[in-house]
């Protein structure tokens, strides 16, 4: 068996070595460097650029501007084509791209941006949401831009009015009336900061346009998007439109869409064909993308015997100076504000708002961490409320497995009390009262990944096998998933199986690599691929061996009829009657195709259980204990899915402890990776243990569910609610950090004085 097996990552050998070759590794004949103008301020018009001085200076080949647009569509974005490669009349967060320069090597490239000379027109800054939804506040646009093509969310490109950029409402039952029936009602609000998705390497991408059409490589999430994209922009048809994905050195929603490859392009149009690189800093990429910054007000009303009557809730979203995917993070973020429990009235508004700071996009679990974050802490406030234990309080709460989340979703698809259990199990948490550190969170998403992938597999004429699918390797080990899944069906050794990176021209297309689809919908394809090309081998060695097809088996990498054999090389070429041609499989996953129509394709779930300890005369928090339980259905690598786990966990601890953003009015303060601090080996809890339930009940490869996401959303709620069960504080604001609960410590000691 090979799945089901921790098998070695086919790309390890590479990585480990240092001879993958990442997009910024690439070598090219005439390669030119560009680097960036970047606008200072958060909003201003552009009066003037002047580019004559940096275009003089020798080794400068090309200077792009505004003013070389003119001849194309020069607006993108997924939800709204709201972004332009370059800024045109104004500009509207720091860090925002003015100008190109391409030259024959970095350094004259950034002496040439010190030459250009801008003339901004400073306008008011809308620093953050408040500043947005303020009466009479700056307009960042005027007017609502068009819709993109991939958007498949209701009511993208609609007017809100003033400075929102999308909205999204959500009622079931009557939530007004029920709440005259609740015996308490808690009221709280919560907030959630920025955060970066840091990924080891930078955005990178290289661009060439000849006659020939475009050459795009990049360290793209989504090729086949892009590809649509460019060929939109630049107006040429996908098949002169080649997007090549190397090695990617992590992603986590950050290279999603589209970030710089349109201004690589545009860029390499004006360079006479020679090809153009981009490679972004750590600080420039701090600049380009970022998670939504959101406040969470949640307000509940329940019976004295913990029964939940009703809920409303107001979330509201900074999703930057461009839509990018903000309207689908509104739109993911309903379900999780419902939760996985038992609630017939509710009322939900999200408003996604514009500010003059960098996009909001995509980031591990869209909408999640925030939602959650809020839900699950106010979940322990109503069971402290009521005197009941947390752990006990959603037992009696949470939804069963067949029962309904959302009207029109799939039911639940998990035995929740079963993961809440498992993550509470390590922490003895019978022995828990009230000075014990130890919290529990359930966290219940739908990633509504869109079920379309296409994959081929051709058997050549020695036996081995190449596997084309276009799910970008971003280091969750698809190579490696995708591989095992041929190799079982095919009954052949894992080193006979040859994936390379996503090629749009060769590779068949795959609509995206996020929303933990890779295993599940383009797994599910690799594998209709693998039995379409099993059935056809089957058909070749039956009429080689002059048999019916009901006598044949194939194993290890032979086909049988009773005492013979050949080997798959041998049917091929009994098949075509020479030592050469290939057999060819194929596999599509559409919305009406096996995976179903309904959506959520499954529902994600992450529980965690955390034990903390407290300095209580600095306010630092320590994690000594972590649980993380992932419901995966079938765990098709085992170390993978919880190497998997973990590392969405640790990435949960940053925003849980200390990551943020921060801005002053309209200037980021920490833009780079000192004063930004990221989750370290130090910061691990000393038992950190990964918990998979396998269940088979998923819609994937035998039974298999997406769960890269699932372990981010737990860990803040597990811990805020660890420290509140420890100290009696409720810390509604992340990051935890020692100042904030310090603060707070010293705050409700005073308020219990007075």
């Amino acid at each position: 068996m090979t799945v089901g097996a921790s098998t070695h990552r086919v790309d390890g050998i590479d990585k480990v070595t240092g001879a993958a070759k990442f997009t910024g590794d690439l070598a090219f004949a005439d390669l030119l460097e560009a680097r960036v103008l970047r606008s200072p301020l958060p909003h201003a018009k552009i009066i003037s650029i002047d580019t004559s001085k940096a275009a003089a200076l020798p080794g400068v080949i090309a200077v792009l501007t505004r003013d070389d647009l003119s001849d194309i569509d020069p607006y993108y974005g997924n939800c709204l084509r709201d972004r332009a490669v370059v800024a045109t009349d104004k500009v509207r967060f720091v860090g925002e791209p003015v100008a190109v320069v391409a030259a024959e090597s970095g350094l004259i490239a950034e002496q040439a941006l010190a030459l250009i000379d801008v003339e901004y027109q400073e306008l008011p800054c809308v620093a953050d949401i408040e500043a947005a939804r303020a009466e009479g506040a700056p307009l960042l646009h005027e007017s609502q831009a068009g819709a993109g093509e991939f958007h498949d969310v209701a009511g993208v490109g609609e007017t809100f009015g003033g400075n929102i950029c999308h909205r999204e409402r959500f009622t079931k039952g009557e939530p007004d009336k029920a709440f005259a029936d609740a015996d308490d009602i808690i009221d709280e609000t919560f907030t959630f900061p920025m955060i970066y998705q840091y990924a080891m390497e930078p955005h990178s991408a290289v661009a060439r346009m000849t006659a020939d059409g475009i050459t795009l490589w990049s360290s793209s999430a989504h090729p086949f998007l892009v590809r649509a994209e460019l060929a939109h922009m630049f107006g040429y048809p996908h098949a002169k439109v080649e997007v090549i994905v190397p090695y990617v050195g992590g992603a986590y929603g950050s290279k999603s869409y589209f970030k710089i490859e349109p201004l690589a392009v545009a860029m390499a149009r004006k360079t006479g064909g020679r090809p153009v690189r981009i490679v972004q800093s750590v600080t420039e990429s701090m600049l380009t993308t970022r998670r939504h910054s959101a406040r969470l007000r949640i307000r509940t009303g329940v019976k004295h015997d913990g029964t939940l009557i009703a809920r409303e809730a107001e979330v509201l979203m900074d999703t930057g100076a461009y839509a990018d995917n903000g309207p689908r993070v509104a739109k993911r973020v309903i379900s999780r504000m419902l939760g996985p429990y038992k609630l017939d009235h509710c009322k939900i508004d999200i408003v996604a708002f514009y500010t003059n700071t960098v996009p909001a996009g995509s980031m591990r679990s869209i909408g999640g961490p925030q939602s959650i974050w809020a839900l699950e802490s106010h979940m322990d406030s109503i069971a402290s409320t009521l005197g009941i234990d947390p752990l006990e309080y959603r037992m009696r709460q949470l939804l069963k497995r067949g029962e309904v989340l959302k009207p029109g979703a799939t039911a639940i698809d998990a035995d929740l009390r079963q993961g809440t259990q498992a993550a509470v199990a390590p922490l003895n948490w019978r022995a828990a009262k009230r000075g014990n550190g130890v919290g529990v969170a359930v966290g219940v998403s739908d990633s509504e990944a869109m079920p379309v992938s296409v994959a081929l597999i051709r058997l050549l004429a020695d036996g081995s096998v190449i596997l084309l699918a276009g799910t970008t390797e971003v280091g969750q080990g698809a190579r490696t998933i995708l591989s095992q899944i041929v190799a079982q069906e095919l009954s052949i050794p894992m080193d006979r199986i040859a994936m390379r990176g996503t090629d749009t021209l060769t590779t068949p297309f795959d609509r995206s690599t996020g929303a933990s689809r890779s295993t599940t919908v383009m797994g599910s394809a690799v594998k209709a691929a693998a039995e379409d090309l099993r059935k056809q081998l089957i058909t070749a060695a039956a009429e080689a061996f002059n048999t019916s097809t009901n006598t044949i088996t194939i194993s290890k990498g032979e086909a049988r009829c009773a005492d013979k054999s050949l080997t798959y090389a041998q049917v091929v070429s009994k098949f075509f009657g020479m030592p050469g041609g290939e057999l060819i499989g194929r596999g599509y996953m559409r919305p009406d195709g096996a995976l179903g129509k309904t959506f959520p394709l499954f529902w994600e779930t992450g529980m965690g259980g955390a034990e903390i300890s407290l300095d209580r005369e600095t306010g630092a928090i320590k994690l000594e204990k972590y649980i993380t339980v992932a419901d995966v259905g079938k765990a098709i690598n085992p170390v993978q899915a919880e190497g998997q786990d973990e590392g969405a966990t640790i990435q949960g601890l940053g925003n849980t402890l200390f990551e943020s953003l921060e801005y002053d009015n309209g200037q980021p303060v920490n833009a780079n990776l000192v004063d930004y601090r990221v989750p370290r080996f130090t910061d691990l809890p000393e038992q950190f243990e990964s918990v998979l339930i396998e269940n088979g009940d998923g819609p994937g490869p035998y039974g298999a569910k997406g769960m890269g996401e699932s372990g981010i959303v737990s860990i803040a709620p597990a811990v805020g609610n660890a420290l509140f069960n420890l100290t009696g504080v409720r810390v509604r604001d992340l990051p935890l950090t020692p100042e904030r609960v310090w603060r707070e410590m010293v705050r409700q000691k005073e308020k219990g004085k007075s």
